[in-house]
């Protein structure tokens, strides 16, 4: 069985999502050993709600 990886964002994280560009905080990760790690993020959308989800990795990046 293999090890699951080190999570690129740690709690309390600034974060973008990739398409959108969007930034919130990472509350919350979900590692696991057969899929990709998940984040719940914190953030504020285009139209101004403040959302929380979970995004998988490959979905967001450290903001620019």
């Amino acid at each position: 069985m293999s090890q699951p990886r080190k999570p690129m964002f740690g709690l309390g994280e600034k974060v973008s999502l990739d398409q959108s560009k969007e930034t919130g905080i990472v509350i919350g990760v979900a590692t696991y050993l057969d899929a990709e790690t998940s984040y719940f993020v914190r953030y504020k959308a285009a139209d101004g709600r403040q959302v929380e989800h979970w995004w998988n990795e490959s979905a967001i990046e450290h903001p620019f």
